[in-house]
């Protein structure tokens, strides 16, 4: 991987697969616009019926050089009778390197709970996905850190330290999400402080010294080269603004022009 990782978190868009090859042939035609070597991996997680299209896609053009197909989910089992689910074997036979785990989404709206989210991501490590592992608290109020502690605890209980080092931390804090009520900016200064609790956390648990991080609350054009400056963020997990073509180009003009 060279450089920021920037995860396009697609959710449940675009609308067709003509969008999503549209958002694709977009952002290759402007990285192949670059004059010099660009220091940057992507990666896309599409809703599930587009997967292995957009896999193709990513293969068939100048991006597979630097863009990987991810997933937005796994199953907790590899073969199970889950109506609805997504197992790991599947994914990985569509081509899939990596898979986000515990979104807030899915824990805050669609209940998941720590344990459940641990059964994901040990389902990822098993089938030789890279897991992105959202942590984050649901409001900065009270005992933040406490909340994170526990967090971080249950979601990675009974892995061993090699399989942690293998995830990749996704800080999204719950509270600086756009589409959540009462949700307000998140500062690079506030980010900075929950990191180091997460991995001071890691560092007791697991002797994990530098997990790599990424910024996941409303990422935008606006926002994200504060974030991305902070040499502790090794890059963004994007959701409704990488679906904007136009402005998820931007965001990745302004990451280049941080070095």
């Amino acid at each position: 991987m060279n450089g920021k990782l920037i995860v396009a978190n697609w959710k449940m868009l675009p609308e067709s697969l003509a969008q999503a090859q549209e958002i694709l042939e977009f952002t290759d035609d402007y990285l192949s616009s670059l004059s010099e070597k660009r220091e940057l991996s992507l990666v896309f997680c599409p809703p599930f019926v587009f997967t292995e299209e957009v896999g193709k896609m990513l293969r068939t053009s100048h991006l597979e050089h630097e863009a990987f197909l991810g997933a937005q989910d796994v199953a907790t089992e590899d073969r199970a009778a889950l109506t609805g689910e997504v197992s790991g074997p599947m994914l990985t036979k569509l081509g899939v390197s990596y898979v986000i785990i515990g979104h807030s989404e899915r824990r805050w709206k669609l209940g998941e709970s720590d344990e459940t989210v641990n059964q994901k991501l040990k389902a990822a490590l098993r089938n030789g996905l890279i897991p992105i592992v959202c942590i984050g608290e649901r409001t900065r109020e009270g005992k933040f850190k406490e909340f994170l502690e526990e967090q971080v605890t249950k979601t990675f209980t009974g892995l061993t330290a090699d399989e942690v080092d293998k995830c990749i931390i996704a800080y999204e804090p719950v509270w600086a999400i756009s589409t959540n009520p009462g949700a307000h900016p998140d500062t690079p200064e506030s980010a900075l402080e929950s990191i180091g609790v997460i991995k001071k956390i890691l560092n007791s648990k697991f002797s994990i010294q530098n997990p790599m991080f990424l910024y996941g609350g409303s990422v935008n054009s606006n926002n994200v080269a504060g974030f991305l400056k902070e040499k502790e963020i090794n890059g963004a997990l994007i959701g409704g603004a990488s679906v904007n073509k136009e402005e998820f180009v931007k965001i990745l003009e302004l990451i280049l022009e941080i070095g």
